[in-house]
């Protein structure tokens, strides 16, 4: 551990000052191929071939170096039947402090038998998407059946927490006005389960899923926060307010994050500012894996510096094209995508720093 946490620190001080090091954070789309038809995500629309079978899953681990997390997503991960043989390979040759799933709950005998049978030496936290209540998230995701669906998911695993080394929670993605509505209806519906409602709002687009390959569709300026739908300034304060009362009541390390998520969000959709905004560890402590083996350099540009299948992981991590896409990166205003901010406030322990100026400032 002693190790780890030296390491970690080698990791923030290199990228606070703009140098490459090792990825520590592994974000890998297993597959693009997905069972719902969600009305803010093309991956539905995406071919869904072409997958790393599990030897060349093997193979590209064995060259990366040891992960703090795993975050496996697709798609929908879970349509993949040979999902539980990844995780164990990732937990294998990674050696992760937590090991994350995203779901859709759609396949709940395959989630479940997979929470039950895995190898429980490494945490798991699963977030299950719901992005309203009954048929408000059966619109979101393009099923008559996709609130029951999950929420048998739900039923099954939230007592189950403890025996399984299991954190579960929901992912609501905030489409519009209506979804934010829904937020405390949900909130309701899952208090009897304990399970907490994580919320996200969704960006208007996203180049991972897009039907079109090698796509830049980040911001152009510091603060700039397309949402996919439309809200008046009552929705998005009544709704952030609710959500940063509710965050009081998690575990330390998640408020944390929830709260340093949040208060870029309202700065940047109520105040007009571009804070925080910290250094993006995109091709530096993360690393994001597409399901064919390409490295793109994040979620709002698929820009691909190298194929695993094509070449080491030492190769493209040094390539030329890596160091191009990484000069991008530094240039980029900056994303409020939690996937890409956490990785980023915790990297640069902006996350920290956040927080001690909040407390100044109230001092």
């Amino acid at each position: 551990m002693l190790n780890r946490t030296l390491s970690f620190m080698r990791s923030v001080y290199r990228n606070r000052n703009d140098q490459t090091d090792l990825p520590r954070f592994l974000t890998y789309t297993v597959t693009f191929g997905c069972n719902a038809k969600c009305i803010m995500c093309d991956s539905w629309k995406m071919p869904a071939k072409g997958d790393l079978t599990l030897d060349e899953v093997d193979g590209i681990f064995a060259q990366l170096p040891v992960m703090d997390a795993i975050r496996l997503t697709g798609g929908e991960p879970f349509v993949r039947r040979d999902l539980p043989e990844i995780g164990q390979i990732a937990q294998t040759r990674l050696k992760p402090l937590v090991l994350h799933i995203t779901t859709n709950g759609f396949l709940t005998d395959r989630v479940v038998s997979y929470c039950e049978k895995r190898d429980r030496s490494v945490p798991l936290q699963m977030l299950v998407s719901i992005d309203g209540v009954g048929d408000k998230h059966n619109h979101v995701r393009g099923s008559t059946q996709a609130w029951n669906m999950v929420m048998e998911t739900i039923r099954a695993l939230a007592p189950l927490q403890k025996k399984l080394r299991l954190r579960l929670g929901v992912n609501q993605t905030i489409v519009d006005a209506e979804g934010a509505d829904h937020y405390k209806q949900l909130r309701e519906v899952l208090r009897p389960f304990g399970v907490h409602n994580n919320v996200v709002l969704a960006y208007d687009m996203s180049a991972t899923y897009n039907m079109e390959k090698e796509v830049d569709v980040a911001p152009t300026e510091i603060g700039q926060f397309t949402t996919f739908g439309e809200f008046s300034d009552d929705n998005l304060r009544d709704l952030l307010n609710e959500v940063e009362q509710d965050a009081k009541s998690l575990p330390f390390g998640e408020r944390l994050a929830k709260r340093y998520y949040l208060k870029g969000i309202r700065n940047r959709l109520l105040k007009k500012q571009g804070t925080p905004n910290p250094k993006c560890v995109a091709l530096k402590a993360h690393l994001r894996i597409f399901p064919n083996g390409d490295v793109p350099t994040c979620q709002f540009n698929s820009r691909v510096v190298g194929n695993l299948r094509e070449s080491s992981f030492k190769d493209i991590w040094s390539s030329i094209a890596a160091t191009e896409q990484r000069t991008w990166v530094k240039k980029c205003p900056g994303c409020w995508a939690e996937c890409e901010v956490l990785p980023s406030a915790i990297y640069t322990l902006d996350l920290l720093n956040c927080t001690l100026g909040e407390r100044a400032t109230r001092k």
